[in-house]
């Protein structure tokens, strides 16, 4: 079975929001996509040892692994594809938590290209087609996104300020 660039945004969410029992029909909605693929998703993760099954449909991703491939991974897996610029939703070190320790010039800082986006830059595709409006949506989404995306495309010093920053998201999150 192999992974989806969907897997790791549907990772990220629950991630995210740690307390909250998701069913799949959530997920999806949340997430701009059907049920069934939101559930296929789960069942690839937990095949890929990112996530566990705790019962019938309770699930959690395993935060160390999600880490270990987000940061070692993701970027060869999905690597990011950078554009012309273009209006959009910040990512990278244009949106938090990096943007407040990366200094950029004006309309130097990444975004995904979308109708809704309200800074302008230059353009990187998304992780997954509905990753900048789930990120509109969901600022904790964003901000795992983000440091993704940072990860996937960044340089050396962006990528290992994300690395950080994207460990303590994701212990906060299990904290929380």
């Amino acid at each position: 079975m192999e992974l989806r660039p969907q897997d790791l945004l549907v990772l990220f969410k629950v991630a995210a929001h740690p307390a909250q029992r998701w069913t799949y029909a959530g997920l999806g909605e949340a997430l701009s996509m059907s049920a069934s693929e939101a559930h296929a998703s789960v069942k690839r993760s937990v095949a890929a040892g990112l996530a566990v099954m705790h019962g019938r449909g309770d699930w959690a991703p395993l935060r160390p692994a999600l880490l270990e491939f987000a940061v070692h991974g993701v970027r060869y897996v999905w690597p990011a594809l950078a554009g012309v610029v273009k209006r959009g939703v910040p990512t990278s070190f244009g949106a938090e938590p990096l943007a407040g320790h990366v200094n950029a010039g004006r309309d130097e800082a990444p975004v995904w290209a979308h109708p809704q986006g309200k800074a302008k830059g230059p353009s990187l595709s998304p992780i997954y087609r509905s990753a900048p409006q789930a990120a509109l949506a969901d600022p904790a989404l964003h901000r795992l996104l983000a440091l993704q995306d940072a990860l996937r495309a960044g340089r050396a010093r962006e990528r290992s300020l994300a690395t950080r920053l994207l460990q303590k998201e994701l212990d906060a999150g299990h904290a929380g």
